[in-house]
């Protein structure tokens, strides 16, 4: 008779098989990113296979982020009670934002003059890069904020973190109605916002304070809502707002167009400065 092997604590878990080419691991533990290692390769994976995806379920967030942000956040706390983890782990929300941003910024290079497809291509990429890169800096960002200086220290409860992937979530959320604000809104006012009066500065100024103040502010509902995070400490996250009410006046004054200034900066021969 052979002789038992003795398992040592530091074993890794087994891995079991779910549906027909996916594994997982048994062990639910989470990283700084906010999912194990197979979980990650699972939520990349789903990125480029369609059936995994629920949009019927992501547009009805879409539609709540528009009309009341803070009953998505609601469903995001029912999801850490069913699985453990506040991050999304459906791609559908972040596929379907890039896709919008995509053929948003096709539209407007037809419309202000980039004909060829080599700028159009260049435009479309510029603007994916923008929104994933600012998202990870972002979220980078605030992930370490709220880490090291929002947490509630509680000697009686389980020390928690928040998972860098709830903090680029976040900053999805709050990009989608900024997103429909200056890039779909935008597109259908231009002939309004981009004429040389204080009319059009004061339309365009709004439109832009607006989006911005409410990218901050669903941003700020996401920490608020963990429970882990201390509320008053996290209300920081609104101060920014005030600098754009500044912002607004200094350049409404000035007649400076902030719809004229960031479309220069994409079509310098359509749009001048």
């Amino acid at each position: 008779m052979l002789p038992l092997k003795r398992s040592t604590g530091n074993a890794a878990p087994p891995l079991q098989r779910r549906g027909s080419n996916s594994y997982y691991s048994t062990d639910e533990g989470f990283g700084p990113l906010g999912s194990s290692h197979f979980s990650m390769l699972r939520y990349l994976r789903r990125v480029v296979y369609y059936p995994q995806m629920d949009f019927e379920y992501t547009f009805t967030q879409m539609k709540l982020l528009l009309r009341s942000p803070s009953k998505v956040y609601k469903i995001t706390s029912w999801r850490n009670q069913t699985k453990n983890r506040w991050a999304r782990d459906d791609p559908a929300f972040l596929v379907i934002l890039c896709v919008l941003i995509s053929v948003s910024s096709v539209i407007y290079g037809l419309a202000l003059g980039r004909a060829s497809v080599a700028s159009i291509v260049s435009l479309v990429a510029t603007q994916i890069v923008i929104f994933l890169g600012s998202g990870m800096l972002i979220a980078t960002f605030f992930w370490r904020l709220a880490n090291a200086r929002f947490r509630a220290r509680h000697s009686h409860s389980v020390d928690q973190e928040v998972e860098w992937m709830y903090a680029f979530d976040i900053h999805c959320n709050a990009y989608f109605p900024m997103t429909l604000a200056l890039y779909v809104l935008q597109l259908c006012l231009l002939p309004v916002l981009l004429r040389p009066n204080i009319l059009s500065t004061l339309a365009a100024n709004t439109l832009y304070t607006a989006a911005f103040s409410y990218y901050h502010y669903v941003s700020f509902l996401g920490y608020m809502y963990l429970p882990f995070l201390d509320k008053k400490l996290v209300t920081a996250l609104l101060y920014p707002v005030a600098l754009l009410a500044v912002a607004f006046v200094l350049f409404t004054v000035l007649n400076i167009n902030m719809a004229r200034l960031t479309l220069s900066l994409f079509f310098p021969l359509s749009v001048p400065s």
